[in-house]
């Protein structure tokens, strides 16, 4: 009985396996018709890689065709030419004709000079076409055997060393990369059907997850992956949107992906600051984090810690902030006790000398704040303010202007008057700088404004912090005089003793200025 039963699944799951007329891997080489292709197929995939002057490729716009190519064109013209089109056959040889079309696909040429193989380029992308619009249209499952030869014509001819021109001088000059003019692969009008065949065969119904994963597996992810460096923001987008596709039906697959995002970020704050794909990778964990269960494990949380909050620190942020950002405020939103960690951490990449960067951390800090709460605010509010204070007083009018601007949200303003009795003190001296002596008419204007809002709120804590200033000015006022005083007499003596070779005392020693008001 057991066995009877064992052979009814068994027959079920062959069954499952079958395309139309079916096939499996084991009779894939019975195939009738399939004498010509197999000959040029297997000939391209016995090929080692092919190294040229712009460096080793395997796949697409930059491969450097071999010797042989010449003839590999004609023989993938002939073979072209004896193929029919999907219509043109019943059903039960759809299959057989997918799979030649398949690999004939693997052919691969030379997309750098447009001059060559122009025939043979065209026939191809007529063919991909052809697959791309069967696999939109197919109503049956796919058999492991098809899943096989997508996968394999779409490695070859994606995966491959992404060449790009030399940029080390630009990694000085980081924000000039936005101006740049963005490089576009030649081979592209093959990528693209390329990419959007393998969109279509994630995202169809008739694609069986468990049985796709082995051949959509660790390597082929990591594979795409590797692509997110491509010059061409084209590619990039689509990569973008089939990554995030995987991430969403390869559940097996997905702490594998966050780990190997983790490590492109990794190498690129700690060694290169060079990625091409810096943004979309964001863009793609700004849904995932989107999408986290509450409360967030702890692995979510180091991902926060070690990785976006240290991405803040590259030159080139301005490349990717606006995503970061999102990822950022996300995890805030979703657990409000992240807020005086994600301030902190951001208090610790802060710009010293790059007013353009400020002025973006300080837009960050705003959206983080908005989603705060009384609590976490308190607890970083003392080194938010002191930092906040250092902007004040930026000879930059644009950061200055930018910091004084949060006092326009309602929702930073009433955490700041819940907390003016800690906050004023260590802002005011900046506020009444700015208004006695910032070169800029606005942003003393704004101090003024923002003044009068504790003023008008606290008029006594306003006037003690008033009086502190004065006392603290009139202190300091004393020590630059007796040191003035001091130098006046070590000068004296000098010239008085300028011919003997005695030394010079002078005493007191001179009192420390106090480092606080």
């Amino acid at each position: 009985m057991m066995k009877q039963i064992f052979g009814r699944r068994k027959n079920a799951k062959s069954a499952d396996k079958e395309f139309i007329s079916g096939t499996n891997p084991s009779m894939l080489d019975q195939v009738p018709g399939l004498g010509v292709i197999d000959s040029v197929t297997s000939n391209l995939s016995s090929q080692p890689p092919i190294i040229s002057s712009t460096g080793l490729s395997y796949g697409s716009g930059n491969h450097v065709e071999n010797p042989n190519s010449a003839t590999n064109g004609n023989l993938f013209s002939s073979s072209s030419q004896l193929l029919p089109g999907f219509k043109d056959v019943p059903n039960t040889e759809k299959q057989n004709l997918l799979i030649k079309k398949l690999r004939l696909c693997c052919s691969l040429f030379d997309f750098n000079d447009p001059t060559k193989n122009i025939k043979e380029k065209e026939i191809k992308r007529q063919m991909l076409m052809e697959i791309v619009d069967y696999i939109a249209s197919v109503n049956v499952k796919f058999p492991e055997v098809v899943m096989l030869e997508i996968t394999r014509m779409i490695s070859v001819n994606l995966f491959r060393t992404l060449t790009s021109p030399p940029r080390e001088k630009k990694v000085l000059q980081a924000f000039d990369l936005e101006e740049d003019e963005a490089v576009m692969d030649p081979a592209w009008s093959h990528l693209q059907i390329i990419y959007e065949l393998l969109l279509r065969f994630i995202q169809s119904p008739e694609t069986d997850a468990k049985l796709a994963k082995r051949y959509i597996d660790h390597s082929f992810i990591l594979g795409l992956l590797d692509l997110f460096d491509s010059e061409d923001p084209r590619e990039r987008e689509y990569l973008k949107m089939t990554l995030h596709r995987i991430y969403g039906k390869f559940m097996v697959y997905r702490p594998f992906i966050r780990k190997s995002i983790n490590n492109i970020f990794y190498q690129f704050v700690y060694e290169t600051e060079k990625h091409n794909g810096v943004a979309e990778l964001l863009e793609i964990l700004g849904s995932i984090i989107n999408g986290f269960a509450l409360p967030l494990k702890e692995e979510h949380k180091l991902f926060l810690v070690r990785t976006l909050i240290p991405l803040h620190k590259p030159k080139c942020i301005s490349l990717y902030h606006q995503q970061l950002s999102y990822c950022i405020t996300q995890f805030v939103e979703k657990d409000c006790k992240l807020s005086d960690t994600v301030i902190r951490g951001l208090i610790k990449y802060w710009p010293i000398t790059n007013s353009t960067k400020e002025v973006m951390f300080l837009g960050e800090l705003e959206e983080i704040l908005e989603a705060t709460q009384p609590a976490e605010f308190q607890k970083c509010m003392v080194p938010l303010f002191c930092q906040i204070a250092r902007c004040l007083n930026s000879s930059h009018f644009q950061v200055a202007e930018r910091t004084l601007f949060l006092w326009n949200n309602d929702h930073i303003e009433n955490l700041i008057k819940q907390n003016s009795k800690v906050i004023l003190p260590v802002i005011f001296p900046a506020l009444e700088k700015n208004v006695i002596g910032h070169w800029n008419q606005a942003v003393k204007s704004l101090s003024l404004n923002v003044q009068k809002i504790f003023s008008d709120r606290d008029p006594e804590l306003f006037n003690e912090c008033m009086r502190n200033y004065e006392e603290y000015k009139a202190k300091e006022k004393q020590l630059k005089l007796k040191q003035e005083s001091i130098w006046k007499r070590l000068e004296e003596a000098a010239s008085a003793k300028a011919t003997s070779g005695e030394a010079v005392l002078v005493s007191p020693s001179l009192p420390r200025p106090s480092s606080s008001v």
